[in-house]
């Protein structure tokens, strides 16, 4: 959302700084500027009003307590990261009271087979970000962009199709071939021993 009328958005650095000298406004500029994507984010993962809102004020409070002494270099990305996760685990809580379908149980599903393949699988959770990050760097721009756009913001394949001017059938073909190299990447670099 816009700013209201004669009021500028604060630049993430300036933001930064206001959370490194343990000035509550970086809070309330954190949400002027990217509260309502953060609720987006977190509306794809968790399907309850209130549990998005509680997520993202929680987010707020994980950065006030991240800074110092971490000093992000994307305030966004570093929020973003933060509700995503959040989103995750009260979305993971609910699924063990009470099983049920949604978006984050479909793209869980449509990556198993190229991440979770194999259950001897040890490397650690950094060990393999370093390996998913070396893998989409080595993708095709627009490929790049798709597969982010699906696997780490959750956007529905006509969501993506739409942000990328292409035909939903493209945007899938170019999501299973990617899911595809993924899975041959992580073979390729002992993440997981070819199955059967």
């Amino acid at each position: 959302p816009r700013p209201p009328e004669g009021e500028r958005t604060m630049e993430d650095q300036q933001i930064i700084e206001l959370y490194w000298s343990r000035d509550p406004q970086a809070i309330d500029h954190s949400s002027r500027k990217y509260g309502a994507y953060l609720f987006t984010v977190a509306h794809r993962i968790l399907s309850s009003r209130e549990d998005c809102e509680e997520c993202v004020n929680d987010t707020y409070i994980r950065a006030w307590n991240a800074m110092p002494p971490q000093r992000p270099t994307h305030l966004r990305a570093f929020l973003l990261k933060i509700a995503r996760n959040l989103s995750l685990t009260a979305y993971q809580a609910a699924r063990t009271q009470k099983r049920g379908g949604g978006q984050v149980l479909s793209l869980t599903q449509e990556l198993s087979d190229c991440v979770t393949g194999n259950p001897e699988a040890t490397l650690q959770k950094a060990e393999l970000t370093k390996l998913l990050d070396s893998f989409l760097m080595g993708l095709p721009d627009r490929d790049r962009y798709i597969f982010l756009r699906r696997y780490w913001h959750g956007d529905t394949v006509a969501e993506v199709a739409a942000r990328c001017h292409i035909a939903t059938g493209t945007a899938k073909s170019s999501l299973f071939r990617s899911r595809q190299k993924l899975h041959r990447y992580l073979i390729e670099r002992g993440y997981f021993h070819k199955m059967g």
